[in-house]
């Protein structure tokens, strides 16, 4: 058995969008057959959904890049002092004790801080999360192939491993040999 991780083919226009691709509205009621599908073309067109991911991230960085370019630094910056307030409890703690009134021009600061960046930070979480919706929605209406069936079973025996197959694996998605 091989542990390595490969990275899947990239499907061929045909397969993945055009002439051969059929599409149909999932059966909303039969959420584990939704499911099984989403999941079954996350693993088989992975590749694609990457390169996808990547083209519109970009396509909408060169539409407003400095409005990206801001968003991500203040997105950055946000987490970069979530982090540190939340594991440097006893320094933030007393610090906030021994200067209340810089703590509160900060956290003022903060807050306008983040008023002021709100548009540059929709624009990076559309930039995030237009692609996801994309994927979703391709995933769900892609019905499936022989070859995306036979592919997802060689990777549910353990013949080998995706990145897509260890990222459901880690968020709990099994993916059933059951077609």
């Amino acid at each position: 058995m091989n542990n390595e991780i490969e990275i899947a083919p990239i499907r061929n226009l045909n397969d993945f969008l055009l002439e051969s691709a059929r599409f149909q509205i999932p059966n909303f009621k039969d959420l584990e057959k939704w499911s099984n599908r989403v999941c079954q073309n996350l693993l088989y067109y992975q590749t694609n959904y990457f390169f996808s991911a990547v083209a519109v991230f970009t396509i909408i960085g060169i539409i407003h890049p400095a409005k990206m370019l801001s968003g991500i630094l203040a997105v950055l910056i946000a987490f970069g002092l979530f982090c540190y307030v939340t594991n440097a409890k006893r320094p933030a703690a007393k610090f906030k004790r021994d200067h209340p009134f810089i703590s509160i021009l900060v956290i003022f600061s903060g807050g306008y801080f983040v008023v002021y960046m709100l548009g540059s930070v929709l624009v990076f979480l559309f930039g995030i999360l237009l692609p996801v919706a994309l994927i979703f929605i391709h995933a769900s209406m892609r019905l499936r192939n022989l070859r995306n069936k036979v592919t997802n079973k060689i990777e549910n025996i353990g013949f080998k491993k995706t990145p897509m197959g260890l990222f459901l694996e880690a968020l709990g998605q099994e993916h059933s040999p059951i077609s």
